[in-house]
């Protein structure tokens, strides 16, 4: 037998959204767990997909992306954000939002250097910053309203501080970032050379007429970070990974370098099918609203049990607290409530490095209504 090297990322298993996946399936349970949409997309998307794969379209995009899809990317960007980026030297097109955040960590983040995560926090931040031998500083955001105590953050910047990754609207707690948030973190960046990985896949998932404040509105913050979003989000289809990273041209530069050896290119009949479609702004401009209406239905029918439903300002998922129904950590609830009541969930503790265990699960409601019901039905009953 082959003697293995020693295992660059040995405390890393698989992710527990595959885990609670596998779960859910094993069990026919419902699966509220993965972040995925169970409908599909809208019609005209695919028809535009299948017209451009049969026109021809089916060799290698430029290593950057489509200059078409960029210039609509930077179009919506500048409409929503008021912030300018050029199409061809500042956008890139990236095989999924996870790609570009793996990218952006991978282009600057060197042995030793110090990265400030929010916890809870995507399960892809922490690993890929150890994966090029960099150390992860932490700041715990709280049940119930996941704030953060920007003081405490100002402690954690030393000289040896290389990067912050902000996830704004936040998964798993779908809290959003505030004006006073926005205008700390730029007192602390200030007079550094800080870079900010400000992932923001959720951005058009804002509920209750608020704000998604981007990093790129500020431009005392816009021109040292790298803003990753992703398609996927937008237009129900987490299948296809197309996201991607927009930044100052001299990031973007670095950012390519590594881009090329990573993936090169990406899907070209889709790019040129998302070019199309994003001309009508109205494909996405609906999407605060279209979720909200399943967020209210989720939260209207699990109103009377014994759940507390925590706020959810962005994202397409609702955290529950189960501190009255069970005395379970929440990955043994979790598990319980997949095998015996049949809906898949996500425990908090998995966002966590220290595994914190403040008794709440993660629910997603981006599914159809009749698969809401259900777990409504099998939720009730606890």
């Amino acid at each position: 037998m082959i003697q293995l090297p020693l295992s660059k990322l040995s405390n890393v298993g698989t992710t527990i959204f595959s885990q609670m996946t596998q779960l859910a399936n094993e069990n026919e349970a419902i699966n509220l767990s993965q972040g995925f949409p169970d409908f599909m997309p809208d019609s005209e998307l695919l028809d535009l997909v299948d017209s451009f794969i049969k026109k021809g379209f089916n060799q290698y995009a430029p290593m950057g992306g489509m200059i078409g899809l960029k210039e609509e990317i930077a179009r919506k960007i500048e409409n929503s954000h008021q912030a300018v980026y050029h199409p061809d030297s500042e956008i890139s097109i990236t095989a999924g939002g996870t790609q570009a955040i793996f990218t952006t960590i991978a282009t600057f983040v060197k042995k030793d250097d110090e990265v400030i995560i929010f916890e809870p926090a995507y399960d892809c931040y922490e690993p890929t910053v150890e994966l090029f031998g960099g150390i992860v500083k932490r700041f715990e955001m709280k049940a119930p309203d996941y704030e953060i105590d920007w003081n405490t953050v100002k402690n954690l910047v030393s000289d040896k501080t290389k990067m912050i990754i902000l996830n704004n609207p936040n998964n798993p707690s779908g809290k959003i970032l505030k004006e006073n948030d926005l205008q700390e973190l730029i007192k602390i960046v200030e007079g550094t050379s800080i870079l900010i990985l400000s992932d923001e896949v959720y951005e058009n998932i804002i509920f209750d007429g608020k704000q998604h404040l981007s990093i790129c509105k500020y431009p005392e913050l816009k021109n040292r970070s790298l803003l990753v979003a992703s398609f996927g989000k937008l237009f129900h289809v987490t299948g296809w990974k197309i996201g991607y990273c927009a930044a100052p041209k001299y990031l973007t530069d670095e950012f390519r370098k590594i881009h090329q050896f990573n993936v090169f290119s990406v899907n070209t009949p889709i790019q040129l099918a998302l070019a199309e479609y994003m001309k009508n702004d109205d494909h996405y401009n609906h999407l605060s609203q279209f979720f909200q209406e399943k967020r209210d239905f989720l939260r209207q029918g699990l109103a009377n049990t014994s759940f507390e439903l925590l706020d959810c300002e962005g994202t397409y998922f609702q955290a529950l607290k189960y501190d009255t129904i069970s005395d379970k950590n929440d990955f043994d609830f979790a598990t319980e409530l997949t095998i015996n009541h049949k809906v898949a969930s996500v425990p908090f503790s998995s966002f966590y490095r220290n595994k914190l265990n403040e008794k709440v699960i993660r629910l997603c409601f981006a599914k159809k209504q009749e698969t809401l019901e259900k777990a409504i039905e099998n939720l009730s009953k606890l």
